[in-house]
């Protein structure tokens, strides 16, 4: 059978002006899964990032790691079908219907970064009103079209993998979430009580024969617990 790696990206900027971009503890975090994955006598066949930039520099400080000690690398490649979900515009869609039930949510959006337990309890609240479809817009990605884009991008890396490859995917959590669902039919809504559990660079693993796949493992990041580091494990 043939193993497909998905790894989150490092902690990224939250409650800065460019969230896409790693912040120092996620360039930390990035090589340190990349010193695990050489240390776990991994050859990949292929890497593939999505197109945001906390994903492909995840994937370039990880896979660093393996041209360092001279193992070679396949070049990176990327497929938008493995970026997030867009939040921001999740956010700004459905965060005014909330407020009549909610008014002090915006002032909870502007704080995230001072008051993060507030910020993730009214992001669940909208979270829940997308995966609903009952607030679907034109302009909005919706859930279930979030879904078929990560089942598109998944069904390109089967029709493209011969048996026994090893594949890295760098992703985000919210992709993660959508294949979970995928692969094991857990409700949506069950799926995204599990999100706020990826750890950053955590590993979940999938193997394939031909379209047929199913999941190995989910979010381990041991290589972060092993050096007994714990500001090393984050969650955004």
């Amino acid at each position: 059978m043939g193993s497909i790696y998905l790894i989150r990206h490092g902690q990224a900027s939250f409650g800065a002006d460019d969230y896409d971009v790693l912040s120092p503890l996620g360039v930390r975090q990035a090589q340190v899964v990349g010193q695990h994955l050489v240390d776990l006598d991994l050859r990949f066949d292929r890497c593939v990032s999505g197109e945001l930039l906390r994903q492909q520099d995840t994937a370039r400080h990880a896979l660093a790691q393996f041209s360092a000690v001279g193992l070679p690398v396949p070049a990176l490649e990327t497929d938008a079908a493995f970026d997030e979900f867009d939040a921001f515009a999740v956010l700004g869609a459905l965060l005014p219907g909330l407020l009549p039930d909610e008014p002090d949510a915006i002032a909870a959006m502007h704080n995230a970064a001072h008051n993060p337990a507030e910020f993730q309890r009214i992001f669940e609240l909208i979270i829940a009103r997308w995966l609903s479809g009952t607030y679907d817009t034109p302009q909005l990605e919706t859930w279930l079209g979030f879904v078929e884009r990560v089942q598109a991008g998944l069904n390109r890396l089967l029709d493209l993998a011969r048996n026994q490859q090893t594949i890295a995917v760098f992703t985000s959590g919210g992709t993660i979430t959508a294949l979970l669902h995928i692969l094991t039919q857990i409700p949506a809504s069950d799926a995204f009580k599990l999100t706020w559990h990826i750890a950053n660079t955590s590993l979940s693993l999938l193997k394939f024969q031909g379209r047929e796949v199913s999941l190995a493992s989910f979010n381990s990041h041991v290589h972060l617990q092993l050096l007994k580091t714990p500001s090393l494990i984050t969650y955004r």
